[in-house]
């Protein structure tokens, strides 16, 4: 096992102590540490907090902001909740899909974007809506998605968003 997994794994568990309890703040914890929580973090945790590894995994796969695989460095999370979907959604979803050349769940080869689905942001009044990173985005058109994944590719390049 990796040395470096296993540590940073130690020390979350170790703020957080042994307590099943807190599975959901470690998992959280872990997966922003680093990045994505692989079988073998799941395992780790799974063996020092005593639960079987199928929980473990359970949890993890349940919460949207909890990556059980690496995701881009960029991460679309694109609202399909009824508000959206009668907003436009099916357009804009396309339209992603069209733009990065990927479906939904997957990641870019060149591992710059992962698009995926989620529930409701909380911005219904603005629908379609997506997050990118930690943006909100509303009132989503396929020109506007276009828009501003140009953006980021500027800003990727050197530019600013």
């Amino acid at each position: 096992m990796d040395a470096q997994l296993a540590q940073q794994t130690d020390e979350v568990i170790k703020h957080y102590g042994t307590d099943a309890e807190a599975l959901v703040e470690i998992l959280r914890d872990l997966n922003q540490i680093a990045g994505h929580l692989s079988p073998e973090h799941l395992l780790l945790i799974a063996q020092r907090l005593n639960l079987p590894s199928s929980k473990v995994y359970s949890v993890a796969s349940f919460y949207s902001l909890i990556n059980i695989k690496p995701l881009g460095r960029h991460v679309i999370r694109f609202c399909e909740d009824a508000p959206c979907h009668v907003a436009g959604g099916r357009e804009v979803w396309e339209a992603l899909e069209q733009e990065l050349g990927i479906p939904f769940g997957e990641t870019t080869p060149d591992r710059q974007w992962s698009l995926l689905t989620t529930s409701c942001i909380g911005a219904c009044a603005v629908g379609p809506v997506m997050m990118i990173d930690d943006e909100i985005y509303g009132n989503l058109t396929p020109e506007k998605v276009h828009e501003i994944l140009t953006q980021y590719r500027e800003a990727d390049k050197g530019g600013a968003v």
